[in-house]
């Protein structure tokens, strides 16, 4: 289900940012920066699912997690696939260049934060026990 939020939400996105433009968010060619969120939110996820290729486990939210993976992204934030989501959202609404754009970024912010996440580490935590509840307290839930 997750993956399918963000393609969704960008075309939300799009529509808002065409139905009402303004109030603008940068205008032109300062809207351009939105390029360095974007790509660096479509980095992240890529090198999660090569990662999780390498260590055999599975990427599925909704499937119980095999192998618990603590380096590479996952050494700054315990999401990183969410923190890519997120920049991909963020980029494309400075992209869009309305102030709009930003809700359904901050929409799945906050539900992704309320509810996918503490649905995964509530699973994580049972299958992981006491190393991953340290890895919890010594890695931040985003940044």
């Amino acid at each position: 289900m997750t993956w399918l939020l963000p393609p969704i939400l960008l075309i939300l996105m799009a529509v808002l940012a065409r139905l009402w433009p303004e109030p603008g968010l940068l205008s032109d060619p300062w809207h351009l920066l939105g390029l360095v969120p974007l790509l660096a939110g479509i980095a992240l996820p890529l090198m999660v699912s090569r990662l999780f290729r390498r260590v055999r486990t599975n990427i599925n939210t909704f499937r119980d997690p095999d192998v618990m993976v603590a380096d590479g992204p996952f050494r700054i934030s315990r999401n990183p696939i969410y923190l890519g989501f997120a920049l991909i959202l963020l980029g494309a609404a400075l992209l869009f260049g309305a102030a709009v754009a930003l809700l359904p970024a901050l929409a799945f912010v906050l539900i992704t934060d309320r509810w996918y996440i503490p649905f995964e580490e509530a699973r994580m935590s049972a299958q992981f026990g006491a190393a991953y509840d340290d890895y919890r307290r010594r890695t931040r839930r985003w940044l």
